[in-house]
């Protein structure tokens, strides 16, 4: 059985500025599993100069935001109703690979979509896993994160 990984929390000021981001430059292959560069794929998401086109692709820039502390990206990709007012960035976990496993809906033609994924990770030294099904809404007129639950 997977071990979960903490889930984000609130943290302080203090440390949210020490935390640092780990984007990878344009041209390093993106790191949510899909054949392109960065640039090209998540980092524009996270520039904001794009939106993601549906679900899953939020689901695959949210997980690269993590995977490079992007803690703006991931707030501003969180539905306003669950968003929480900070997100805590482990600085010892490092994501090691997304699997999205099953999408429902999710399309440009819907305002709603789940992504059933496998994100791996190394923290501390000890690999483990996250197995969640994430909710996305359409939110005036983007893809945003509702809520998550593990998959046993």
């Amino acid at each position: 059985m997977a071990r979960r990984p903490p889930r984000p929390t609130r943290t302080s000021s203090s440390a949210r500025a020490s935390a640092t981001s780990r984007a990878p430059r344009n041209d390093a292959p993106c790191l949510c599993a899909l054949p392109a560069s960065y640039g090209e794929c998540c980092g524009r998401f996270h520039a904001a100069t794009a939106a993601a086109p549906t679900a899953e692709r939020l689901m695959r820039a949210r997980y690269s935001a993590f995977a490079v502390s992007n803690e703006p990206y991931l707030l501003t990709s969180w539905h306003p109703a669950t968003r929480p007012s900070r997100v805590d960035l482990d600085p010892a976990m490092r994501w090691a690979g997304l699997e999205i496993l099953a999408t429902t809906e999710g399309s440009a033609f819907h305002t709603t979509g789940t992504v059933t994924f496998r994100a791996r990770y190394t923290r501390r030294g000890e690999e483990g896993a996250l197995h969640e099904r994430s909710r996305f809404e359409r939110y005036d007129g983007a893809w945003v994160y509702v809520e998550g639950t593990f998959v046993e």
